[in-house]
């Protein structure tokens, strides 16, 4: 692994139970959890129980959409577990036998939302070097008809001309995006690991992104000029701080290949790895669910910005 600077979470979650001493993996709670939330839609959530030096259990959980972030007034008490949601919420829960069932409770005790999970298998070492690619696949070979909307209630802003991909929602008269399009997904799901390559163009102030898998937000956005952090264009999504700014200006196509392997990620963006072996400890926000270990889409974030995509060629990996 190189400079790369991985979030705390993603240190945490390099095998399924995480803490100072070697008895962690006795206690039933620590580890890293994919979570069903008991809403209609969007209802991907993902959990990491660890304890710190002292021994205190620690939680970073993703809610739906968003970034994973430290939760409050985290305790465990054997196989019994709960913690504050800043968002202004209570999850109390219960692990037992491998199996997370749980209740998130709002602020005024008025109504809660059911929670499962299941704990995911530790990361086993891996190197995206090694991954075999195989015959290329062009996802824009038949243009719109290759995808579908997630959203048919939402605005279809996609359109495509002379190989190129775009969604324009425009802007309002304050002349901020308008948002509220409809994200795109490839009528294909069968792709696991892959090498995915793309040419994306961004205007000023965008933001958009490529979803592995329909899981894990590759960054789209228009981050020239910013220093490096986890939302930065080609970042996995809130999760791993790229080593180096290697973004265009808004405007100009950008190049990025990304390699999904063996439960790790490489980026390389405008020519430079900024993103190298990563570990995938978990789904980003806006996922499609948090099953991490069976074949899924390629889908298309529209719901915020414009942004315009070409030559996305993906070769499955072995």
């Amino acid at each position: 692994m190189n400079k790369m600077m991985l979030s705390a979470l993603a240190v945490a979650a390099l095998s399924g139970c995480v803490c100072a001493k070697k008895t962690c993996c006795t206690d039933p709670v620590m580890g890293n959890w994919g979570l069903k939330l008991g809403y209609e839609s969007m209802n991907a959530g993902h959990m990491i129980m660890s304890r710190d030096a002292d021994g205190q259990p620690q939680a970073t959980v993703l809610w739906r959409w968003a970034s994973p972030i430290p939760m409050k007034d985290v305790v465990v008490d054997g196989r019994d577990f709960s913690f504050t949601h800043p968002w202004g919420f209570t999850v109390k829960g219960t692990v037992t036998a491998g199996t997370l069932k749980a209740v998130a409770i709002k602020k005024n005790g008025l109504g809660e939302t059911s929670v499962t999970g299941w704990k995911n298998s530790e990361i086993e070492p891996a190197s995206t070097k090694d991954a075999v690619l195989g015959e290329p696949i062009d996802l824009l070979k038949d243009g719109l008809d290759g995808w579908k909307s997630m959203d048919e209630k939402a605005k279809f802003g996609w359109s495509f001309k002379d190989g190129v991909l775009s969604n324009s929602l425009g802007l309002t008269p304050d002349g901020k995006w308008a948002g509220g399009g409809a994200n795109l997904m490839s009528k294909r799901a069968d792709f696991y690991d892959f090498n995915l390559e793309y040419d994306v163009r961004v205007p000023k102030a965008s933001n958009s992104g490529v979803y592995l898998r329909g899981r894990y937000e590759c960054q789209v956005v228009d981050s020239y000029g910013e220093k490096v952090n986890e939302h930065n264009m080609a970042a996995y999504y809130g999760r791993v701080v790229p080593c180096v700014a290697a973004e265009k200006a808004p405007g100009e196509w950008q190049h990025v290949s990304v390699t999904l392997y063996k439960r790790h990620l490489t980026v390389v963006l405008n020519g430079e790895t900024i993103i190298e072996d990563a570990p995938v400890v978990g789904i980003t926000g806006g996922a499609i669910d948090a099953d991490e270990f069976v074949p899924g889409p390629i889908y298309l974030q529209g719901d915020h910005s414009d942004a315009d995509f070409k030559n996305m060629i993906l070769r499955p990996a072995k």
